[in-house]
């Protein structure tokens, strides 16, 4: 197998002009496939950074009274943030196999026509 060959195939068909419609409708197919899961995973992994910072000010005194109460409730606001971020990752695998799912059969005709040109 010639690896250089192929490289330079593959760089080439990635600067070839891709003006047709059918390439930009199955760029724009996947895209909407992906897109729902990647703005939640996004939005869920920053909002449960955040709840961890929160919990982690509280816990240390740098926020709150600094009181065995506020140190507690750093510590349960830090777990959530941690539970927030555990399950970010099987969440979007979920989301994304199902956008995926969704626009599989339109996704796969396009190609397919696009290929037999």
């Amino acid at each position: 197998m010639n690896t250089d060959k192929i490289y330079a195939e593959q760089l080439a068909n990635e600067y070839a002009p891709k003006d047709t419609s059918k390439v930009v409708a199955l760029r724009k197919l996947d895209a909407r496939a992906k897109r729902p899961a990647m703005i939640f995973t996004y939005t869920l992994g920053v909002i449960s950074a955040l709840v961890l910072g929160v919990g982690m000010c509280l816990a240390m005194g740098q926020i709150g009274s600094g009181s065995t109460f506020s140190f507690v409730a750093g510590i349960i606001t830090g777990i959530i943030g941690i539970v927030g971020m555990s399950v970010n990752y099987p969440i979007y695998k979920r989301m994304l196999e199902q956008g995926k799912q969704k626009y599989a059969y339109e996704i796969m005709e396009l190609a397919k026509e696009i290929s037999e040109n």
